[in-house]
């Protein structure tokens, strides 16, 4: 596979990315103040490792883009059209913006326990350095007012998946360890959490799925629809499709039978149980999300409808 350098930093970039913005998305509308600064979700240390493997990863990633646009080695990239790649085009406006946003990040990684406005700015750069990826994709190359909704439609995808999955990575971190060393705080504020969470997810994904229906309208238009299951980005998509079907199963078992067994174990002193249940889920949900992003960073470097004719 020619792509497969850039399909692997590109599943890299939107793994980073869209973890780091959703799990402080999620201590932002799901924590209150004390409990940000207690410990419960700790975020100091992966928010700064994941800016700066976004900030690395990012600057791979354009060599890569540019060692599949010149058919070179990404170690042996023409320095020359690098600079005018960078400079003159919106993959390489996009890219600059996307640098010093994660450049904000990473300093806003810092001081993220001493102050809401650096938890609020690490927010708020990592969502834009979220949104200029979709210049590396099909929306990127949609011309006109259909490319200025395309565009539109895939930034607020792209950040309703961060809540999402962003989600998921934080109840991960705070329940994925022994369960001994999970403190009964901890427990009680996973719990409120999980029903905050279903709120806010269920609006999150009710986004994905409008914004996806936009987005495979923009880049294949109505009248190939019908065709797009014969070529290999359709195929690619409706496996997507059925993950992102797998996840809202899960997401209903979490909610309406998960959720209220945990609150019953909580009840009766016992919640080891319970806590397993839902690490399993999330384990599971979790898997099927980061099986989308690599199908996602995959169908974003094919033509779709060119292995038809169309």
């Amino acid at each position: 596979m020619d792509n497969l350098p850039v399909i692997v930093i590109r599943f890299a970039l939107y793994a980073d990315l869209m973890v780091l913005a959703g799990m402080v998305a999620f201590s932002v509308y799901a924590l209150t103040a004390r409990e940000r600064n207690s410990g419960i979700l700790p975020l100091a240390t992966p928010s700064l490792i994941l800016a700066l493997a976004g900030f690395a990863v990012s600057g791979l990633g354009m060599l890569a883009l540019t060692a599949s646009m010149t058919g070179s080695s990404i170690w042996s990239v023409d320095g020359e059209v690098l600079r005018e790649i960078i400079g003159e085009s919106a993959i390489g406006t996009a890219w600059i913006v996307r640098m010093a946003a994660l450049a904000v990040a990473t300093m806003s990684a810092f001081a993220i326990n001493r102050t809401d406005k650096a938890r609020y700015a690490l927010l708020a750069s990592t969502s834009l350095a979220i949104a200029t990826l979709v210049w590396t994709g099909h929306a990127g190359a949609t011309e006109g007012w259909i490319g200025t909704v395309h565009r539109s439609s895939d930034i607020v995808h792209m950040l309703a998946a961060s809540v999402w999955l962003g989600g998921i990575a934080a109840f991960g971190r705070i329940l994925l360890r022994p369960v001994t060393a999970i403190s009964g705080a901890q427990i009680a504020v996973a719990h409120r959490a999980l029903n905050q969470f279903s709120r806010i997810g269920a609006l999150a994904v009710g986004l994905v799925v409008v914004t996806g229906i936009i987005n495979c309208l923009a880049v294949v238009g109505f009248p190939h629809f019908s065709r797009l299951p014969l070529s290999a980005y359709g195929k690619l998509l409706i496996i997507k499709l059925l993950l992102v079907g797998a996840m809202l199963a899960i997401a209903g078992v979490n909610r309406w039978r998960l959720t209220p067994a945990l609150e019953v174990a909580i009840g009766n002193n016992d919640p080891a149980s319970a806590i397993i249940r839902l690490r399993w889920s999330l384990l599971a949900e979790g898997s099927a999300a980061f099986a989308i992003l690599a199908l996602v960073a995959w169908f974003g470097t094919l033509e779709p409808l060119a292995d038809i004719g169309a």
